[in-house]
């Protein structure tokens, strides 16, 4: 192949989920020796951006217009080009494969109108949910996309009596809900341990650490009793690692894959505020190692690690040689 184009962006607004299951895809990419380029843009956020500095991926600001975007990947040799943005114009996807380019598009349940030669929808139970595109789909579990950070990783329970708490809401915490859910752990009375990651510094005591956004989260992760975030993409690396989960959702788009992970109780549901009701739960799950880990065992081998093997090989197929 002559290259693969990701169609991303990454800031303090959309968020960096999608950023990150592009890198994954990418880093298996680059294994197999298939170059690889990112179009668009990186915003107001300094971690988003090493994710790729760190890995040698090189950013080309990206045009907007779908024709022009059409000719930049002209411009570029390639051969297919993957749509990760719920930003991009109707359209986009059309424009790229007149022009010549496969197109891969990754969804959460709506293609957002775009045309693609193959969808991957990653999100758990999609394969069972109707999807209104003939287009070929990769759907479900077995397709998560995670990073070589995580991959390598393995749990690392703690042994004493405190249990160990990660609490983060994404790479930039658009919503800025970390500080209410800091506050709704203060509020359970139980004994803990925490690191809630923020882009934004705020007032913690006790038992609470405040750091910014690090390359460790996946460390962080592997390390902790129970992590309270949001049903976004990081929930798929919290899976393949076994880690108990306690959930809520910062964004609509994330409300399917709440009510799936919920309802199959391989996490525990906060809801979307952190009311009387959610620190009820977090108090149970403090004080309950047998109830949190229940969690953690039933999410345990939902994802295999092998999901962005698969993509790339449906994506190699798709595209001309």
């Amino acid at each position: 192949m002559s290259g693969v184009g990701f169609r991303c962006d990454a800031g303090v607004r959309s968020g960096v989920g999608h950023l990150v299951r592009c890198v994954a895809l990418a880093e298996e990419l680059c294994a197999r020796g298939v170059p690889v380029v990112f179009l668009g843009e990186v915003r107001g956020s300094d971690w988003a951006r090493a994710q790729l500095s760190e890995r040698g991926l090189p950013l080309v600001p990206a045009p907007g217009q779908p024709a022009r975007l059409a000719g930049l990947a002209r411009e570029l040799c390639l051969d297919a080009v993957v749509l990760d943005s719920y930003e991009l114009p109707d359209g986009t996807g059309a424009a790229l494969r007149e022009a010549g380019p496969r197109v891969l598009a990754i969804v959460d349940g709506d293609p957002l109108g775009q045309e693609a030669d193959l969808y991957l929808d990653q999100n758990l139970g999609a394969e069972h949910r109707h999807f209104p595109r003939p287009a070929p789909r990769l759907a479900g579990a077995r397709y998560v996309l995670l990073r070589d950070s995580v991959r390598r990783r393995r749990r690392t329970r703690s042994a004493g009596p405190v249990p160990r708490v990660l609490c983060f809401f994404g790479g930039t915490d658009s919503a800025g809900v970390a500080s209410a859910w800091a506050g709704a752990l203060r509020a359970t009375g139980a004994a803990f341990e925490a690191t809630v990651v923020s882009p934004e510094p705020f007032e913690a005591d006790g038992p609470i650490t405040v750091i910014p956004p690090t390359d460790r989260l996946p460390d962080l992760m592997a390390e902790a009793d129970l992590v309270v975030t949001a049903a976004g993409s990081a929930i798929w690396e919290l899976l393949y690692l076994g880690v108990p989960t306690a959930l809520s959702w910062v964004a609509d788009n994330q409300l399917i894959g709440y009510e799936e992970l919920v309802g199959r109780g391989v996490a525990a549901g906060l809801g979307r505020v952190a009311d009387a009701r959610a620190v009820g739960v977090l108090a149970r799950l403090l004080t309950d190692p047998a109830a949190r880990e229940e969690h953690g065992r039933r999410g345990s081998g939902l994802v295999d690690g092998r999901g962005r093997e698969r993509v790339a090989d449906a994506l190699l197929r798709s595209a001309p040689s």
